[in-house]
């Protein structure tokens, strides 16, 4: 049995994934618990550069658990065409590319690989028919503008595996991506 990929986003009620900090309205125990479980099932992470680039000066020096612990210590691999500038402990940049990189990781053995943050290594994912489920947390705000998760892809077919609101109004919302 291969490994799943699970792609993990904020999202406005419109879709906008890009500057979260700008659209949720509040932060519960619920979306603590989510964030949590989904954490507990992953051994790799796969990062886009400019995630790569954002997170590298943040990470490494937060305190915010059980998040901080889980992505200093995972493998990560980053989706990039250039050295990475700054080093962050158990980072290597993925020789090749992505889609083949994540179709033979895969096929190894372990748990969860885990997209955080970057919306065009989910898109490339889930246009190449690789990543299995999404576990997103929708916000109850329209933002307008900004980049879309779901923008430019082909047809999809999603099933829902869970879904509950959390205390502040939030969808915790996880779907699995259905072959097609």
């Amino acid at each position: 049995m291969s490994r799943k990929v699970v792609a993990a986003y904020f999202l406005s009620l419109d879709g906008v994934a890009e500057g979260a900090d700008k659209f949720l309205t509040a932060w519960d125990d619920e979306m603590d618990a989510a964030g949590a479980r989904l954490i507990e099932t992953q051994d790799t992470v796969i990062l886009g550069r400019r995630t790569y680039d954002e997170w590298v000066g943040f990470w490494p020096n937060s305190d915010i658990q059980p998040f901080t612990d889980f992505i200093n210590a995972v493998p990560k691999y980053v989706a990039t065409s250039t050295p990475l500038d700054d080093t962050w402990a158990n980072t290597e940049v993925i020789d090749g590319g992505l889609v083949d990189f994540v179709r033979d990781l895969k096929n190894q053995p372990g748990d969860d690989i885990g997209v955080h943050g970057s919306i065009s290594v989910a898109q490339s994912l889930l246009a190449a028919g690789l990543l299995d489920e999404l576990s997103l947390v929708i916000a109850p705000t329209v933002v307008a503008t900004g980049k879309r998760l779901l923008d430019n892809l082909p047809s999809l077919r999603l099933e829902v595996i869970r879904s509950t609101t959390s205390p502040t109004g939030h969808l915790l919302v996880t779907y699995r991506v259905v072959p097609s």
